[in-house]
């Protein structure tokens, strides 16, 4: 699945995320005060590098990131799918 910029930001929007700027994009996922989980993006336009990696950073299979991505899950579907998971 190809990922543009647009839509990781609309992502990370959407789940709440906390974001810093820097060389990158930097956001982090937290919970109750608990960081669980971090990703970063390039600042360039269109299909992102390494989306591999980012997919994996936010601990979603390629289902559930399509999902995200096509405005299906919110923030709470994020939560119980880490939980799923075991990360919270």
């Amino acid at each position: 699945m190809t990922t543009k910029a647009h839509e990781f930001d609309h992502l990370i929007g959407k789940f709440e995320t906390k974001v810093r700027e820097s060389g990158d994009l930097l956001a982090w996922f937290e919970v109750e005060g608990k960081i669980v989980t971090r990703t970063r993006r390039s600042k360039g336009p269109g299909d992102l590098p390494r989306q591999q990696s980012i997919r994996q950073q936010l601990k979603l299979s390629e289902a559930e990131l399509k999902q995200a991505t096509m405005c299906s899950l919110d923030r709470q579907g994020y939560i119980n799918i880490l939980r799923s998971k075991g990360l919270l």
